[in-house]
């Protein structure tokens, strides 16, 4: 074996080892369960420390408090000054954590199929439980499952 070739095995440069796939950079930065149930939260709007307290049923505070600096540094939420004594601040998603509302979407939906306690979204017009599709906007339509073919991160 040629040393470029056993480079390449190892995980030498340009290799798939050295590359992290996009689930990878998004789990090391939104990837545990309260970071991800904040956000949820937070798609209401901007919300107060103790309002999250109460709508993160089983969180603790040092948790939520850690949590919500995780999020700050990772450009997912923005924390506003209501209060300069004691410092106080409402929290909002940013426009990247926004872009998280379709990813929890379909997690959620996934959830919901599995659980017979989970309540599915519904269409507010009609209340029918709401199906993730898959959309190409360059052919205008939903794709269907067979027409997506392999996945390949890139």
């Amino acid at each position: 074996m040629t040393g470029s070739a056993a480079s390449n095995e190892r995980g030498g440069p340009g290799t798939q080892a050295e590359r992290s796939s996009g689930l990878e950079e998004a789990l090391a930065r939104v990837g545990d369960r309260w970071a991800l149930l904040l956000v949820e939260a937070l798609l209401a709007g901007p919300t107060r420390f103790n309002d999250l307290l109460a709508a993160v049923p089983g969180i603790a505070p040092n948790i939520l408090s850690d949590r919500l600096k995780r999020l700050e540094r990772e450009a997912v939420i923005a924390a506003r000054p209501y209060s300069d004594r004691p410092p106080r601040f409402t929290y909002e998603l940013s426009a990247e954590g926004h872009e998280l509302a379709g990813a929890l979407r379909l997690l959620s939906e996934w959830g919901t199929r599995r659980s017979p306690h989970a309540d599915p979204l519904r269409h507010a017009t009609c209340g029918t439980p709401l199906e993730a599709r898959w959309y190409c906007p360059t052919c205008a339509r939903p794709v269907e499952d067979g027409e997506a073919g392999d996945v390949e991160f890139v």
